[in-house]
């Protein structure tokens, strides 16, 4: 059976700069009516930038929602018709100052897909050049210079406990295993 609800209504509740929300009165595939809350969100992309085999920055910035710092990997929103690569060197040099000689993608994930339909854009950024970091004036982050391994501790001991990070680490740890077995 292929599941899916059909929207009906939409009402807009609130327009901002970074998401949009809405009220969905839907139909179920059993017929009966429900109401949906969605945010909308333009996208993003997160970076995991490595110096070599073993070393990677993340940087550390507080995040009003859980009002709590978070170490992550750097990320950002896409603008309006950037694409994901654009995005992700911009924000690489924004954050922590370098630009990629390579970037390569390692996935895309839904973020929270009961509630938002945000994406981001995983890369990984190698063969890095420094430049200038050229933050918004509402930004700011610490840059962590960590060994792969140290990343993975902090993951299992709980620093690191944002999801495209752990997502983008254990990506890279994966693909940098599976090119080992070839």
């Amino acid at each position: 059976m292929k599941f899916n609800e059909k929207t009906i209504n939409r009402e807009e509740i609130y327009r901002g700069k970074i998401v949009n929300l809405y009220v969905d009165e839907v139909i179920l595939c059993n017929k009966k009516k429900a109401k949906r809350e969605i945010v909308e969100h333009s996208g993003a992309v997160a970076i995991l930038p490595i110096l070599d085999k073993d070393r990677i920055f993340l940087i550390k910035q507080f995040r009003k929602p859980i009002e709590n710092e978070l170490v992550e990997l750097p990320a950002g929103k896409l603008e309006k018709g950037e694409e994901p690569e654009e995005c992700a060197i911009r924000e690489l040099e924004e954050e922590i100052g370098y630009i990629p000689g390579k970037l390569e993608k390692l996935t895309s994930i839904y973020t929270s897909p009961g509630f938002a339909n945000e994406i981001i854009h995983i890369y990984l950024a190698s063969d890095l050049k420094k430049t200038k970091i050229k933050r918004d004036d509402d930004e700011f982050m610490d840059i962590l210079e960590v060994d792969i391994d140290e990343a993975i501790r902090m993951i299992e001991d709980g620093r690191i406990i944002d999801a495209k990070t752990i997502v983008g680490i254990l990506f890279y740890l994966q693909k940098d295993n599976l090119n080992k077995l070839s």
